[in-house]
């Protein structure tokens, strides 16, 4: 008797994980690309090793980089971007922790509007934000894009008076993210 209530207690916890990891979208490969743009000099790069997590029962979302992961096709302007503005060994990710602010049908393929408000930190500052952009949602998979901006000012990003014709104060960031149901590792 004992054996078949540790089994039925064993069965119904791992039932109970496996629906909740249904609840969760994820992926480890999200594009996170970003272009400075001056008279002078234009920059851009692009972070092919995105994470991100979407809870659909309750709208959380996280998304995090590693900083160090962005590639430039100038490989001085790689280690100039880590080593002196985003001191990247010791502000190492860049994180947004937030909820969806939408009630969303999950279940309902279609594009959707959608804002997610949280906290975004970079360079070690965090700020309170809302990001807007467009859910794709299809039966296996939720393609979330977005564009923003940041503001080097807004954390604390410090760029040398002799190169500041060449960095943009303000950065246009762009994400696309294809997330799909979390699997969770054995």
């Amino acid at each position: 008797m004992k054996k078949e209530i540790a089994l039925i207690l064993l069965l119904s916890t791992s039932l109970s994980i496996c629906i909740k990891a249904q609840n969760l979208y994820a992926t480890n490969n999200g594009e996170t690309s970003f272009f400075s743009e001056t008279p002078v000099e234009n920059i851009s790069a692009i972070n092919k090793l995105g994470q991100a997590i979407i809870n659909i029962t309750n709208n959380d979302i996280v998304v995090q980089m590693n900083i160090k992961q962005f590639d430039f096709p100038n490989k001085l302007m790689q280690e100039h971007f880590n080593e002196n503005y985003m001191e990247s060994s010791k502000y190492p990710k860049a994180v947004f922790k937030g909820k969806i602010n939408e009630k969303i049908d999950f279940t309902k393929s279609g594009i959707y509007d959608v804002s997610a408000t949280g906290d975004f930190t970079i360079h070690g500052v965090s700020k309170p934000r809302t990001f807007k952009g467009k859910l794709n949602i299809t039966p296996d998979k939720l393609n979330l894009t977005t564009d923003f901006e940041v503001s080097l000012t807004d954390h604390n990003i410090e760029v040398p008076k002799v190169v500041f014709m060449k960095i943009a104060q303000v950065i246009k960031v762009k994400n696309n993210y294809t997330l799909t149901p979390y699997v969770a590792k054995k």
